[in-house]
């Protein structure tokens, strides 16, 4: 299930990505996912922010991976795996 950053206080974000319930961070105007350290992820405003638990959940929200720290899958998303 997609969460949105706005619906999370600092203290459950926290929580939920210690108990691995979070792996990954979306951009939800750009429709793009990638890791919780990404430069790029980490500079887009909150309100455009959601988290996944998993690649797959992103991908069936219609979300393509980070050309910067998802240099891989993206590659295999664009075809030219």
């Amino acid at each position: 299930m997609m969460i949105l950053h706005r619906d999370l206080n600092t203290d459950l974000l926290r929580k939920k990505i210690r108990n691995k319930e979070i792996l990954l961070a979306g951009n939800l105007r750009m429709k793009i996912y990638g890791l919780l350290n990404c430069r790029s992820g980490k500079r887009m405003k909150d309100t455009n922010r959601v988290f996944f638990k998993s690649e797959t959940e992103a991908i069936l929200y219609g979300f393509r991976p980070c050309s910067h720290c998802m240099f891989l899958q993206y590659w295999e998303w664009k075809g030219n795996g």
